[in-house]
């Protein structure tokens, strides 16, 4: 992290946002007050040397922590000074390597620490969501308001909430069918074994095509089909936009799925089956009271790959006119705006970050709750 800060720029100053910006080091930046920022910095490499312990790693994550808000402020404070706090100015200050890299290492150092700290999951959880609240605070009280990803988000605001909208639909509208098929084709070929490889294969041959290349394939026979019957065609079906994108979405979620309800039902121990059988359970109780309770954890694990991987691969689905905010990625690609690109790519890491959250939460709750 110290060799980050100090050989890679903090910060770039670019007088519009068609020029390459000047990079700036974290060094220059630190002048009177903001001297203390290296304060954390030492005391974190002095407690590598200390004996562990979960006091130790409190420490650390808060040390982490403050370094990480620090920072933030810092490039938020240099950025009002070079642009003179003039809402209207063309001068871009963004964000520079040295700022991503010290960024991602300060994350890795307090999520270390948060692991290390406790093993209950749900307090992981809950420590590693909180390291998000001092840059919201920031960004709520306007000290970010500066920088150029900001000012890109000013300028396209109604375009990014409509983009965002539409991501969460297609997460959404890949989810629910991805569940409704999976779950009851997961439940299929655990209790017909001899249909498993057959199954599987089929969803591993769909796995193993290129992205582009199934949303291709889609394409024609929607396009034909819509044509064929207008009434689908008038409800958003056709050869591109999001009809193809979910269906192909879907399609990527079954294998991970199906996986996942085999292995969550194959968990379940034949002796719990015969002591609930025993005890006068019907095959629909013991399904639905002891075997999807036992394989539940498993199965919304295997959700939870789901949903972080359909986030991301919604942003390819911009490429067929699905939107979202892959769309906001490529304009920015095909205009050569770095903070254009971001705009689009640092909101779906955080969405795939809370989903996967959220259902580690949830997977640690019904974990505890059976303990």
């Amino acid at each position: 992290m110290i060799a980050a800060g100090a050989g890679l720029a903090f910060i770039t100053h670019a007088p519009n946002r068609l020029i390459s910006g000047q990079g700036i080091p974290l060094y220059s930046l630190l002048q009177g007050p903001t001297m203390l920022l290296l304060v954390p910095v030492f005391a974190l490499l002095m407690l590598s040397f200390v004996s562990p312990d979960w006091r130790v790693y409190l420490l650390i994550m808060l040390l982490a922590e403050l370094l990480l808000t620090a920072q933030t402020a810092l490039a938020g404070h240099a950025a009002l000074v070079l642009t003179g706090g003039d809402e209207d100015s063309l001068a871009r200050i963004s964000f520079g390597g040295g700022f991503w890299a010290c960024g991602a290492l300060l994350l890795l150092i307090a999520s270390d620490a948060i692991s290390r700290m406790t093993s209950n999951h749900s307090w992981r959880v809950l420590l590693n969501l909180q390291l998000a609240i001092p840059i919201v605070l920031l960004l709520v009280n306007g000290q970010l308001s500066q920088l150029s990803l900001l000012k890109e988000y000013d300028n396209r605001s109604d375009v990014f909430d409509d983009a965002l909208w539409q991501h969460l639909g297609i997460l959404l509208g890949t989810l629910i069918p991805a569940i409704l098929i999976g779950l009851p084709l997961g439940v299929f070929c655990a209790r017909r074994p001899r249909w498993q490889p057959a199954i599987l294969s089929v969803l591993n041959i769909i796995q193993t095509l290129p992205s582009i290349a199934l949303f291709g394939l889609l394409l024609a026979p929607l396009a034909g089909l819509a044509k064929a019957v207008p009434w689908l065609g008038e409800h958003g079906v056709s050869g591109i936009g999001a009809a193809p994108a979910i269906i192909a979405l879907v399609l990527y979620s079954l294998l991970p799925l199906v996986r996942s309800v085999i292995a969550g039902m194959n968990s379940v121990a034949p002796g719990v089956i015969e002591s609930a059988t025993g005890m006068g359970l019907s095959r629909i109780q013991v399904f639905c009271k002891v075997q999807v309770p036992i394989a539940l954890p498993v199965i919304l694990s295997g959700i939870r790959i789901v949903a972080v991987q359909t986030v991301g691969m919604a942003m390819v689905a911009a490429l067929i006119g699905a939107g979202g905010l892959g769309a906001i990625m490529f304009q920015g690609l095909l205009s050569s705006a770095l903070d254009l690109v971001l705009l689009g790519v640092i909101p779906v890491v955080l969405m795939a970050a809370v989903v996967d959250g959220v259902f580690k939460f949830l997977v640690s709750i019904l974990e505890t709750s059976r303990t």
